[in-house]
């Protein structure tokens, strides 16, 4: 009897020593820090290794990860400034450098970051037009990173990066804009037909200037060569009329050959004394010069 209440303390009292040691003694993994209270109060951070602490005082309240956290933010809907609507969602990359900020300091460190970048977002797409902020991914995340910083800082973490995933209209804005390029389209279209239209009208206005303009210059050549020939007839024949005849006759003859050469042409009327009457027309033309 006596024996099996001592042996029932022994292992009452074993029992109490390996809780104590394992309260005590506590192994931290790479990758991780534990924050420590002491009745209720912050009392210390636990690093990586074995670490003591007082049993029955000290509890280990938060375990926190070092590492990089990786951080999705949900799409949402953004107005610009020309009132359009785009969806867009993004990721960030953060890093808890002093626990002891990360878990007094907000509730939820993760929903805080996540909430601070879709809040930050909105604002930065909202002061942009629908084309710039289509264009402008690296701006955004430049801008998202810094604004977050100061806020992060304060919870004990740091941004590392933030990227945009995605940012794209809506459907009905999609809808909008293929109808709108497509009025665009359809817009160059027409000025490029009348640009066209314009450019061969004035090349063909060119043209007939350019052709009256060289039928002038035929007319006044021709004119010149006939009145050059006649000179040179006339300072060739002279007084004498039997030259003159001769070619007055050869073209006459050649304006009857022509003219009975034609198809509607049925009778040829020819002067009985051919003689005779080029020597009135040479007569005639010696009463003029």
């Amino acid at each position: 009897m006596i024996m099996s209440e001592g042996l029932a303390i022994a292992i009452a009292v074993l029992v109490f020593v390996v809780i104590t040691i394992a309260k005590g003694v506590r192994l931290v993994a790479q990758g991780e820090e534990w924050v420590v209270e002491r009745l209720g109060k912050y009392h210390a951070t636990l690093r990586p290794g074995l670490n003591i602490l007082i049993p029955y005082l000290d509890r280990v309240a938060y375990k926190l990860v070092t590492k990089d956290i990786i951080l999705d933010v949900q799409e949402q809907e953004v107005i610009t400034r020309d009132n359009a609507v785009i969806l867009t969602n993004a990721i960030a990359f953060v890093k808890v450098t002093d626990p002891v900020k990360a878990v007094y300091g907000v509730t939820d460190f993760s929903e805080a970051i996540r909430n601070l970048i879709m809040t930050t977002l909105r604002s930065i797409v909202g002061e942009m037009e629908l084309d710039e902020a289509l264009s402008s991914r690296d701006k955004i995340k430049a801008r998202l990173r810094e604004s977050i910083a100061d806020e992060a800082v304060d919870w004990g973490l740091t941004v590392k990066s933030v990227e945009i995933q995605d940012i794209k209209p809506s459907e009905s804005m999609q809808r909008a804009m293929e109808l709108q390029a497509a009025a665009e389209r359809e817009r160059k279209a027409a000025v490029t037909k009348a640009e066209g239209a314009k450019q061969a009208a004035i090349l063909e206005a060119e043209a007939r200037l350019e052709s009256a303009k060289r039928d002038a210059n035929a007319q006044v050549m021709l004119a010149e060569a006939s009145a050059e020939s006649i000179r040179r007839v006339t300072a060739g024949i002279g007084d004498q009329a039997g030259p003159m005849m001769y070619l007055l006759g050869e073209k006459y003859i050649a304006a009857l050959e022509k003219l009975g050469d034609s198809g509607s042409a049925k009778i040829v009327v020819m002067p009985a004394d051919l003689q005779e009457t080029l020597r009135g027309l040479v007569g005639r033309l010696g009463a003029r010069g």
